[in-house]
């Protein structure tokens, strides 16, 4: 312990000799380490973010799009361009497909809503009664519509809360009668607070009615845009994806070898992209941090040589007064350690409030994990070790004679 404290104060004096050349020196090491301790900070939170929000499309969700993503050949037939569902499929799936919990038909469609002398441009999202419940999706205000109004395409409406806060600053929206293309709907519950999805759309900007309503009142269309389903459980999501591409290859009368006339995505699709952009993110930055930590690796070898070359008389007069060469190694080593390991400390504190800068301008989580301001730190330490190797054994290796000599 002892041994250490003084190979530690040898090593601060002789860094202490040239502040400024010590300060330029970890320099490198200074931004490898922020950069690193950042992008684990924002990319654990972004990862969070994206988990939270693929959890906010719903219970085990499985989305069928009309129309094919790929066929042979090449792509033809978008997922969610063609008109191959219609609400009898909706209706088998429900009676047919076991694995399957609950089902609705979904209308997507987009309109300009009036109230009173303001208005507001927002999305249309016609659903069955299940529809809040597959999305886990509660009211703060209000009720849900019922089956008769989805029978009797009734003009009732659920609002988000991006409307509330832009036509109903103040004001209980539910009872209030809002315009829809000049009919009249009647708002009869308000919607929680969804925030975005996984990509940036804001949900809260939405009117929920009648599926019904949606198709014959709004969109005008007779086609459903796709078909939203809730597995038993995440387990059975496989299995039901299986039963639902037989049953639906079966509705349509598709040969077998055809492709099929219909997309089906799950929340692990949808969890797995995300993910994959998320890695090919770290990656990137890792790689740009590596190049930091690899460049202010140089610098330390680079500023060790240029201090065997400086204090080659001192390191001649120290063997000559019997310190064998692998102290000489270690002394120097230690400095080259601790040099980086400074490197090290002000990187973290960097990183840490570069991260949370990043947090509080951006609106983005960060999280800090512990383990990786340790993992930076020890790596700095390392960087110190193999950079700082070559010119400690260059000095280690002096000849005591020639040292003395060396002016």
């Amino acid at each position: 312990m002892t041994r250490f404290l003084l190979l530690l104060r040898v090593a601060l004096r002789a860094i202490a000799r040239n502040k400024m050349r010590s300060a330029l020196t970890v320099l490198g090491i200074i931004i490898g380490v922020a950069a690193v301790i950042a992008m684990i900070a924002i990319g654990e939170g972004a990862s969070s973010m994206v988990q939270a929000q693929i959890a906010s499309l719903g219970d085990n969700v499985i989305n069928i799009f009309p129309g094919s993503s790929i066929g042979p050949g090449g792509r033809h037939g978008g997922a969610g361009t063609s008109s191959s569902l219609d609400e009898e499929d909706a209706a088998a799936i429900a009676q047919s497909v076991r694995s399957i919990r609950k089902v609705t038909p979904v209308v997507m469609t987009g309109a300009q809503i009036v109230y009173g002398n303001q208005n507001w441009s927002t999305s249309i999202l016609g659903g069955g009664t299940d529809y809040l419940e597959i999305r886990r999706w509660g009211l703060t205000a209000g009720a849900n519509f019922t089956e008769s109004s989805v029978r009797g395409n009734a003009k009732v409406c659920l609002v988000g809360q991006t409307i509330v806060d832009n036509l109903f600053a103040g004001e209980s929206p539910v009872g209030a009668t809002i315009r829809i293309k000049k009919m009249p709907f009647t708002i009869i519950g308000v919607l929680e607070k969804k925030g975005q999805n996984t990509w940036g759309r804001d949900q809260d900007d939405v009117i929920v009615m009648p599926y019904t309503t949606a198709m014959k009142k709004v969109s005008g269309t007779t086609r459903i845009s796709m078909i939203l389903a809730s597995a038993n459980s995440m387990a059975e999501i496989p299995r039901a994806t299986e039963e639902l591409t037989q049953l639906l290859r079966s509705r349509h009368r598709l040969a077998p070898g055809a492709e099929d006339d219909f997309t089906i995505r799950t929340q692990q699709d949808i969890a797995d992209i995300a993910g994959s952009t998320s890695r090919v993110m770290r990656i990137l930055l890792a790689a740009i941090a590596s190049v930091s930590l690899l460049v202010g690796g140089i610098g330390i070898m680079n500023i060790m040589l240029v201090s065997v070359t400086e204090r080659t008389r001192e390191i001649g007069v120290r063997m000559a007064v019997g310190a064998k060469g692998w102290q000489v190694l270690v002394q120097f080593l230690s400095e080259s350690v601790v040099l980086a390991s400074m490197g090290g400390v002000l990187g973290i504190l960097l990183g840490i409030t570069a991260a949370r800068l990043v947090g509080k301008f951006a609106r983005w989580p960060v999280l800090i994990a512990p383990e990786a301001a340790a993992l930076a730190f020890l790596f700095a330490a390392a960087i110190g070790i193999f950079f700082g190797y070559w010119p400690a054994r260059k000095a280690s290796r002096l000849d005591p004679i020639e040292a003395l000599r060396y002016e």
